[in-house]
């Protein structure tokens, strides 16, 4: 009973709503299109602990696209704090950094999972902040070519592009560590994946050593045959 529930709450996770009324109707016709612009896939908030519990360099977006306060950084501290009911997902983010005053204030971001090739991009857009003096004429989306693409249910933009793996919507759950730890507590309220770069099948995740240095995702380790304790996630 336990699978078929899960199974049920991905699917409504995933799928598009029906057709009963003309409010419907339009809801999923916006989420067509949202998926035909940005080229990504719906994925279940309860499987992005997938996404994050490997440990890859994210990009974070805060602000509102529809205003134009849309900003964009990059992190490397976050982990994966619940599964599901609901998912919660942890990420490190002080006031030393331009996006804290916007998450604080809209209480909502997109993390997105950038793959190998854009490894050199994503450290150069570490090394700046928004309120760089050589950033006054430019924002960081145009001076690094970044796309950005209107999510489904947050003001802060999807991270378009070729190379992007995943897009994880989120709100702020919990601000109980902030003030202490910088910790935010977020709770994903909808993922987009993209088909042509699924981790193993495409995509490559890399993963900052603490030094400057980074490692890529390569050769898979299969063990879920032992891991008897945690098959219901292997589904």
């Amino acid at each position: 009973m336990v699978r078929k529930r899960k199974a049920q709450e991905e699917q409504d996770e995933t799928s598009t709503p029906s057709s009963k009324s003309t409010k419907t109707s339009g809801k999923k016709q916006k989420q067509v299109r949202l998926k035909e612009h940005c080229n990504f896939d719906p994925y279940p908030p309860s499987k992005v602990y997938r996404l994050i519990e490997p440990g890859p360099v994210l990009l974070v977006t805060t602000g509102s696209l529809a205003d134009g306060t849309h900003n964009v950084m990059t992190i490397g501290f976050h982990m994966v704090i619940q599964h599901e009911s609901p998912p919660l997902i942890g990420i490190s983010l002080g006031p030393w950094d331009a996006s804290f005053a916007a998450l604080k204030k809209q209480r909502e971001c997109v993390l997105a999972v950038p793959s190998v090739e854009m490894a050199k991009v994503v450290v150069d857009l570490g090394n700046c902040s928004k309120d760089d003096d050589k950033l006054e004429e430019t924002s960081k989306w145009e001076r690094f070519g970044l796309d950005a693409q209107p999510a489904g249910k947050v003001k802060a933009p999807l991270v378009g592009g070729e190379h992007i793996i995943a897009n994880i919507e989120c709100v702020v759950e919990d601000t109980k560590m902030v003030s202490k730890y910088s910790m935010w507590i977020l709770k994903p309220v909808k993922a987009w994946i993209n088909p042509n770069m699924k981790p193993g099948e495409g995509g490559k995740m890399f993963h900052h050593r603490g030094d400057g240095t980074f490692v890529v995702d390569g050769e898979v380790l299969d063990l879920k045959d032992r891991m008897v304790k945690w098959q219901e996630f292997q589904e």
